[in-house]
Order: structure tokens, then sequence, then C-alpha cells
């Protein structure tokens, strides 16, 4: 459970008794992990501004560009890599508590506690859709400008944007069973990713990392894409790469000696690697 608790992104609002919030985010830089693999009990709404983004939940990799749309539903592993150098996005954080009737309505019953139990799930690429935009622009204006009143406009503007969501944009229902299934399977699969991110630099084979989640080679596999959006090998490469761009830039080792620091042992394979992945070679992007 403690490793589990380690994917766990804490959750701390401005205003513990009105739990939402915004965030500006910049990256100047193409290649970067703007946030690394993660997830929250909240709903997050992603807005493009400017630039281009590869942002995973999930199983569904999206590449969005100024305009787009991005809906993380809650419990959902996400990650994020910029693709442009002049990306700029908004990150809307919600608890969808603070939609909580008092008492017992169609609303709530239908809606919201399937949403909070995270039963009922949202598409996540919602593309460019004026209207969704614009409801959660307001409700960003909200929160930046704080006139008398803002909580009474944000919650109306919040109920309006899942209205829309909900209308256009619904995935799946999960029974109570399917949730549970879901949920023990991301608890599962924590202790795996983590010990990835740790042990980069070793031998990570399939069957290393499917003892640890106390499953056969193929249920494992089948499950870590379910779950990722990737195969196993896959999945390596890119926390490998993104190890790799991070101290290329900010590190004084030679390439030769990030590659080896990052689990290639054959420079060439790292360069070529990097290169298709990265669009720019670890070369050019140290001599930066």
């Amino acid at each position: 459970m403690e490793k589990f608790e380690e994917l766990r992104e804490p959750m701390d609002m401005p205003d513990p008794h009105f739990p939402i919030k915004v965030h500006h985010s910049a990256c100047k830089e193409q290649g970067v992990v703007i946030f690394p693999h993660h997830f929250h009990e909240h709903l997050e709404f992603l807005y493009i501004v400017a630039g281009k983004a590869l942002i995973e939940c999930g199983s569904t990799t999206i590449t969005a560009s100024a305009g787009d749309f991005i809906v993380v539903n809650s419990n959902e592993l996400h990650y994020g890599v910029s693709l442009s150098e002049d990306l700029y996005y908004y990150a809307l954080i919600a608890d969808i508590s603070l939609l909580h009737s008092q008492s017992v309505d169609a609303a709530e019953t239908k809606f919201i506690t399937p949403i909070t139990q995270n039963r009922l799930l949202l598409q996540n690429d919602i593309g460019n859709d004026s209207k969704v935009t614009a409801s959660m622009l307001a409700i960003v204006h909200e929160l930046e400008q704080r006139e008398f009143g803002y909580e009474l406009a944000i919650k109306s503007e919040l109920y309006r944007l899942l209205t829309l969501l909900l209308r256009s944009h619904v995935a799946t229902i999960l029974t109570k069973d399917e949730y549970a299934e879901r949920m023990k399977n991301i608890e599962r699969f924590a202790p795996v990713f983590q010990y990835i991110e740790r042990c980069f630099q070793g031998e990570l084979s399939v069957d290393l990392l499917a003892s640890m989640a106390n499953l056969s080679r193929f249920h494992f596999s089948r499950l870590f894409k379910e779950l990722s959006g990737h195969t196993v090998t896959e999945y390596i490469t890119m926390t490998r790469l993104g190890k790799a761009d991070y101290l290329l830039r900010h590190s004084s080792l030679t390439v030769s000696e990030i590659a080896a620091a990052t689990g290639f042992n054959d420079i060439y394979y790292f360069s070529r690697t990097f290169k298709k992945h990265k669009k720019v070679s670890p070369s050019t992007l140290r001599g930066n």
C-alpha cells in the first residue's frame, strides 16, 4: 500500500473548504517531461493555450495542440511531454465533492456520485470544443479575479462544464464490480511503476516485473498495456529516455556516460532511439 501511495500525487488546495485550483504552466523546451506518471482522486481538465504536448491518460495517447481540451479522470494514470518550445497550458483541478448535494436528488445519484466513485468515466480527448473551453475559461477567470460571489459562479460553471461533457463525451459507465477491479489493478501495478522509476538503469525483465504483481507473464503484459498504454519494453524505454533527456540538459556528463547511466549499453542504439523518440539527436541537444 505504501508503494501504491507513492504514485498518488498529494493534492493540497489553497482553500480546503473550496477544493478547486488552477495552474498556469509553461515549457520552453521540446521533449521535456511536464509531469511524470502519477494519479490523484480529483478530476483534472487541461487546456492547451499555445504549443503542442503529448498527454497520456491510461491507455489513451493524445497529441494536443493549441485550443485542445483534455479530461483526466479520477485515479487515472497520466503523463505529459512537451512537443514544442512554446507550450503553455492551464490545468484545472477540482474535487467533485464540491458539487455534492445536502440531500439525495437526481443530479446526485445519477451523475455526481458515479463521477466521485470513478464509475462514470469521461472521454480523455475532447479536442477543440468551444463550449467546453468557454466554460473552463470562465472558471479560470473567476478563480483569478475572486470577485464577490466567485464561489457561486464557479460552482454553477462547474455544473455546466460537467453537463457539457456528460452530454457529448462520456466514455463508459462502470459497474461497482468493474470499478473494484480497476482499483485493484492500479494498486497491484503501483509497485511495478515505482520499481521501473527507481531501477531503470538495470535489467528489467518482464518475468521479474510480472512476479512483483503476482501475475503470469501473459496477464501482466496485457494489464500493463491496458493501464499505461504501452508495452513493458516501450514504457521502460520511455522512462530511460526521459532520464537521459534531463541529464543532457542539466549535467556535465558526456553522451556516452549518460547512455550508460540510463541503462543503454550501446551508445549507437541509444543515439538512434533517442533521436527516433525525441526528434533530435543527443549530441545536438547537448550542443544547444
